[in-house]
């Protein structure tokens, strides 16, 4: 026998009692519905009577008001943890709640892992399903090109060098059909390999290469297809991955997002990424509350100028403490470190960063390094423009220095050592902007301990 959807109604002052209290009857006359409580979010300064037991009376069921002119998103999670409910249905309308309230609402009861719905839409939580036998973490993203595989590098190789033996499971847009072991630890990863990998066909920089590649630790690569708004995939074969994660000679696992896309794993804790270069609104509205108030710790990245200016940081700061006031916020820039000893040679750089800050990386590279950059390219993502770039500058240069992102095999690798360049690949490393935050390895290594005693608790 199927359960009862156990169902919170959203009501308001605007309708006329009667018609609220047919529609809540229609909806408890439905099979499998069972109508628990009602919030009257707003108007009840239209209702005759002011008092809760009234109303419940009336319309059958518990009634909670609204305390003030404002929405009550405090009450209608209180409502939801109170009565268990399965699911919020939205009966309001204008001029009650417009676009980004519903949005706050959708957020709200997103992040209690059940359903908000109205007469014509419905948005679930993201599947996770429960299939890991060993402590994990997610991280996730507000949005792509903040720097998710950079920061999951950088995690894997700290709490790899902590003793946790870690491993990777990432999801691509270009990953493999069945999901693809790297053996990063034991695999002599450079150039020559990639190009080779490139040429049989394999997505060589897709996330989990590059994972195998900065980290050398076991990686596993798996795909997707699509996103949902509030980060669903359409397609992944990322619980098969999982599964192989379960097996193999690792004592603890990071799932990686792809994009705004989460992971459909439940995992023990979430690192959230917010990119300060996106607009703002994408991460006050909309959806992005939902994500940030996922994040145990919330790192956010690209905090500089021209990306980013310093009022921004501090009203995204604000606004991660208001929907998130218990995680743990770094602010962070990301700086580049070449695999290897480039110092005092002429290297030719290839990058995803935004024109705006390449001479910023450039004096960081030649400071930190020891190298002449004698020429640069932001244009990994546009393959024509890459060669363009390339062939302007190869003839005076002895290293190909670049992200392991987008065309940086099939073209930059190709393209380089065709030229008799040496090719190097380049990680981003995460720095905080600042000595007031925590310290950015011991918050991510309290983070895995908590995790770790999260499933050991289970």
């Amino acid at each position: 026998m199927k359960a009862l959807n156990k169902m919170l109604c959203l009501v308001d002052g605007e309708h006329y009692l009667p018609v609220t209290q047919e529609a809540i009857d229609t909806l408890n006359n439905l099979e499998h519905i069972d109508v628990i409580g009602a919030v009257f979010i707003g108007g009840t300064e239209k209702l005759r009577d002011d008092s809760e037991d009234t109303y419940s009376e009336k319309l059958g069921v518990p009634v909670q008001f609204a305390k003030d002119k404002d929405i009550p998103y405090d009450i209608i999670v209180e409502m939801i943890r109170k009565y268990d409910a399965d699911t919020v249905f939205d009966l309001s309308d204008e001029p009650i709640l417009d676009y980004s309230k519903r949005f706050r609402i959708a957020c709200r009861v997103l992040n209690e892992g059940i359903t908000y719905q109205g007469p014509d839409f419905k948005f679930e939580p993201i599947s996770q399903y429960d299939i890991m036998e060993k402590p994990s973490i997610t991280i996730l993203g507000t949005g792509k090109r903040i720097g998710k595989t950079a920061v999951s590098g950088y995690v894997s190789r700290l709490i790899d060098r902590n003793g946790y033996e870690p491993c990777v499971i990432a999801m691509g847009r270009g990953g493999p059909e069945e999901p693809e072991i790297v053996h990063g630890e034991n695999l002599e990863i450079n150039a020559e390999f990639l190009l080779e990998q490139s040429e049989k066909g394999v997505h060589a920089a897709s996330d989990h290469w590059e994972d195998a590649l900065m980290s050398r630790i076991l990686t596993i690569g798996c795909r997707r297809c699509g996103g949902g708004m509030a980060g669903e995939v359409f397609l992944t074969n990322m619980k098969k991955g999982a599964r192989l994660a379960n097996g193999v000679d690792s004592k603890f696992v990071i799932f990686e997002g792809s994009g705004a896309a989460i992971p459909p794993i439940r995992t023990d804790k979430k690192i959230a990424l917010v990119g300060a270069n996106q607009p703002i609104e994408n991460l006050t509205t909309f959806f992005g509350p939902y994500r940030i108030a996922l994040g145990d710790l919330v790192i956010l990245t690209m905090c500089e100028e021209p990306m980013c200016s310093d009022e921004k940081i501090r009203k995204i700061e604000e606004f991660v403490d208001e929907v998130n006031p218990d995680a743990t916020v770094i602010a962070t820039v990301f700086r580049p470190k070449p695999l290897d000893d480039i110092s005092g040679k002429k290297v030719l750089f290839a990058t995803t960063a935004p024109e705006d800050v390449k001479d910023k990386l450039v004096d960081y590279l030649e400071e930190n390094f020891g190298c002449e950059v004698i020429g640069t390219t932001a244009h990994l993502s546009n393959r024509p423009l890459l060669r363009e770039d390339m062939k302007r500058y190869m003839d005076k240069a002895e290293v190909m220095l670049t992200e392991l992102k987008a065309a940086a095999v099939d073209v930059a690798t190709k393209d380089a050592i065709a030229a008799g360049l040496e090719v190097v690949y380049c990680d981003n490393i995460p720095v905080p902007i600042s000595g007031s935050y925590p310290d950015l390895s011991q918050s991510i290594l309290k983070l895995v301990d908590s995790a770790i005693e999260n499933f050991n608790d289970k």
